[in-house]
């Protein structure tokens, strides 16, 4: 018998690029998951582009070649946690409950995993705090399509338990949509009230008071917020 032929190797051109598409996708994913691994075991602000680069065995300067910088490669994380997050809510969305009940369980989700991902939490506070200008200069189009879709999909599943609640006059909403990007900044900004776990007030006039305060407290009062302006704030 002769000898078994070896697999011809397309090496047309159209091949050698699809080929090298797919070892940029697979290096970008390798990034990605490096820079995750590191904002859960340090946090976002001690986590640093020479040890992300590090981690995946690389020069920092080829993080460059994949992402715009910086900015690019932590919106790219968030999409991560927003991905596990829409399905942890889909999880908590019961659809045979009343729609406040929804709303308590869905909203609770999204608190819990921000509390259980401090990482989640600066990622996004940190893009929602850049001018909308400065945003698409530093992030790809394609990159921001991604991050888009991603708390689109997050913001869907609380638009579909408004519109719910709204069908079933539980809710008084003229603007499902808006409410549930107001909600989602509103969580984000009481769950860093969460992690500093103390409020404020005026003990007496012109005597600041620190006290105490725990995530399940804040927990309470921003899912109850949430209910009371779905079922009237909206109908003005």
């Amino acid at each position: 018998m002769g000898a078994a032929q070896s697999p011809s190797v397309d090496t047309s051109p159209r091949a050698r690029k699809t080929a090298a598409a797919d070892r940029r996708r697979e290096r970008t994913a390798e990034i990605v998951a490096a820079t995750r691994a590191l904002f859960d075991e340090r946090g976002v602000r001690d986590a640093q582009i020479e040890d992300i680069a590090n981690a995946v065995g690389i020069n920092r300067a080829i993080i460059y070649r994949h992402f715009s910088g910086k900015e690019e490669l932590f919106a790219m994380t968030l999409v991560t946690y927003l991905d596990e997050l829409v399905q942890e809510m889909a999880a908590a969305d019961d659809e045979s409950h009343r729609p406040a009940a929804r709303l308590r369980a869905v909203a609770s989700t999204f608190l819990v995993y921000g509390e259980q991902h401090p990482p989640f939490v600066d990622c996004a506070q940190a893009l929602l705090s850049r001018p909308r200008t400065e945003l698409m200069q530093d992030v790809s189009e394609a990159a921001l399509f991604r991050l888009g879709r991603s708390i689109a999909n997050c913001l869907g599943r609380l638009v579909r338990v408004l519109e719910a609640g709204v069908a079933t006059g539980d809710f008084v909403i003229s603007k499902p949509d808006l409410l549930a990007n107001v909600l989602y900044t509103q969580a984000l900004g009481g769950l860093h009230l969460a992690r500093l776990q103390l409020s404020v007030r005026e003990a007496t006039p012109g005597f600041p008071e620190v006290a105490v305060v725990s995530f399940d407290e804040v927990k309470d009062y921003l899912i109850e917020a949430a209910v009371a302006m779905a079922a009237g704030a909206g109908s003005r």
